[in-house]
């Protein structure tokens, strides 16, 4: 039972990438391009090392998608007064109104994936998941008992 769910976890999860993915290619967006400029909303002036380490990719690769953010004038870098190597990075006043379709388009694939689920398995679903997630998030102590 335990590989059924887990392989329905990632179907489900392939299937709401997917299909965001087809939506925001309409609009010229991609993915990784949502999570950059998403997170960057959450923590607008960071620096690039910084964010990278938030989306959990290499600083060589956020640098690149930078570039492309930067490009279509979604982003701009500015030097951190700190540290004259840093380059802390804002979203530009373009990218709001980009942002505001990507939630809206995020919002949309979401209220696909859950229709047929009354309130109350929609809350079901958010305790659950919920719960898996803080029980992932907790430390494995298992493994280091087993490892010494």
């Amino acid at each position: 039972m335990t590989d059924g769910i887990g392989f329905l976890l990632s179907d489900v999860a392939r299937l709401l990438r997917r299909r965001f993915d087809e939506r925001a290619r309409a609009i010229g967006v991609t993915r990784a391009q949502w999570r950059v400029l998403t997170l960057l909303s959450r923590h607008e002036g960071a620096n690039q090392g910084a964010l990278a380490d938030m989306l959990e990719v290499e600083p060589i690769t956020l640098c690149r998608m930078i570039d492309r953010l930067a490009e279509a004038g979604h982003v701009e870098r500015r030097r951190d007064p700190a540290d004259r190597r840093a380059w802390n990075i804002y979203l530009t006043d373009r990218s709001r109104p980009l942002l505001d379709q990507l939630r809206a388009i995020g919002d949309a694939v979401l209220a696909d994936a859950l229709g047929g689920l009354d309130l109350a398995g929609r809350t079901l679903l958010t305790q659950s998941l919920d719960q898996l997630r803080a029980n992932l998030s907790a430390p494995d102590t298992k493994d280091r008992v087993a490892h010494g």
